[in-house]
């Protein structure tokens, strides 16, 4: 019985990081106290080891996940239920974050699904852990994506000896939660929103915004993006990358770096971005790799935007770069500034002293003058 709940538990972290896609280090077993595992429904689209759900228009129904405490301890695990959302380096996240929903976006997964906020498991115990689905209402094609996240709380102690870390690892069982009503495959439209300057770390990128207002999947993309100045032809930045996968109905910043310690310049820019979706043998758009091999794919978009970054956008976000070092003193037109209006003030106080100097020695002169002009009007008198 042991040798399977281990088996269950290091099935269930694989799970969680191919779900997550990724939490960039190795997660296992041993990192939890607990173990989840999905009980898949009559109703379940294919042998997925995550939540599938063929429904039809305002149907409920209560899934079940298993839920056990490995420990010789009490395990109090946090649940909530999240949207699918993408993050910057397009890889879909199932559990909650702080990425910002879509406008798009119709249906919450987080309304239409509840889960018990805590479960505390006794030692050596298990639980069936009930989630309370609902698909809306009304008819629609596409998919309802997005995840139940499974942690467990942290205790008093926990919370008194992490004070002081600044960096501390947190790991969660995720299990994904598709609720769809038809098989209709939804076609991605992929959309450019917006382009702007920003930062990633603490580093100046310009940020594309790409968004997938439809309501499904758009798998395996690849992005060619370019962006060039207008204002200054020297300027060019490009960003390339692959496999990457939108969730439906989300958006997110395809990062531009403009390199280590650059700063951001002002001025007019213009992006231009190709980008090809969903791999097909039979695609009818296609591109060479970096290993010269020859890439098809179903769908291609390629799009052009114009944007402005004006001196004090770039001021502030070279500011905030930590690799980009400060400007030098003389570099700052307000030194410069400042330097010109002390010159102006010293030309204008010597132009003053140099006025009175005169004005003085005229009046000196004329002093003179009438003091001469008076002696010889009193030498005529005496005469």
């Amino acid at each position: 019985m042991t040798k399977i709940r281990k088996c269950l538990m290091v099935i269930a972290a694989i799970f969680a990081m191919v779900l997550l896609g990724g939490i960039g280090q190795t997660v296992s077993a041993n990192e939890f106290n607990f173990s989840v595992t999905p009980v898949r429904p009559d109703n379940q689209i294919g042998k997925s080891s995550y939540f599938n759900l063929q429904m039809t228009p305002g149907q409920s129904q209560t899934l079940t996940v298993t839920v056990s405490n490995t420990t010789e301890k009490t395990v109090v695990v946090e649940a909530a239920i999240a949207s699918a959302t993408t993050n910057i380096n397009g890889v879909v996240e199932y559990s909650p974050n702080k990425i910002k929903q879509d406008k798009t976006l119709t249906y919450n997964l987080a309304n239409q699904a509840k889960i018990p906020a805590e479960i505390t498991l006794t030692p050596k115990s298990t639980q069936q852990v009930k989630v309370d689905v609902t698909m809306p209402n009304v008819p629609f094609s596409g998919v309802i994506a997005g995840g139940i996240t499974f942690k467990e709380k942290d205790s008093d102690a926990d919370k008194a000896k992490a004070k002081g870390i600044s960096i501390q690892n947190k790991y969660a069982y995720v299990i994904a939660l598709l609720m769809q009503q038809d098989s209709t495959r939804v076609a991605p439209n992929l959309q450019l929103t917006s382009a702007a300057p920003g930062q990633v770390n603490y580093r100046n990128v310009i940020n594309a915004n790409l968004q997938n207002p439809k309501a499904g999947y758009l798998n395996q993309m690849y992005v060619q993006a370019t962006v060039k100045g207008v204002s200054n032809t020297s300027l060019v930045y490009t960003a390339d990358k692959e496999m990457m996968q939108m969730a439906p109905n989300t958006n997110f910043d395809y990062p531009i770096s403009i390199g280590e310690g650059k700063r951001i310049e002002p001025g007019k820019y213009q992006l231009t971005m190709t980008v090809y979706g969903q791999k097909d043998d039979n695609g009818q758009y296609s591109y060479q790799d970096a290993q010269g091999n020859t890439q098809k794919f179903e769908y291609k978009w390629q799009f052009t935007q114009d944007f402005t970054i004006s001196g004090e956008t770039a001021r502030k976000l070279n500011a905030r770069d930590v690799t980009v070092l400060p400007e030098p003193w003389y570099h700052s037109w307000m030194i410069w500034a400042g330097a010109v209006l002390v010159l102006l003030a010293l030309f204008f106080l010597f132009f003053l002293l140099g006025k009175r100097r005169k004005d003085d020695e005229e009046e000196k002169d004329s002093a003179k003058k009438q003091a001469k002009k008076a002696d010889k009007n009193s030498e005529k008198v005496a005469g």
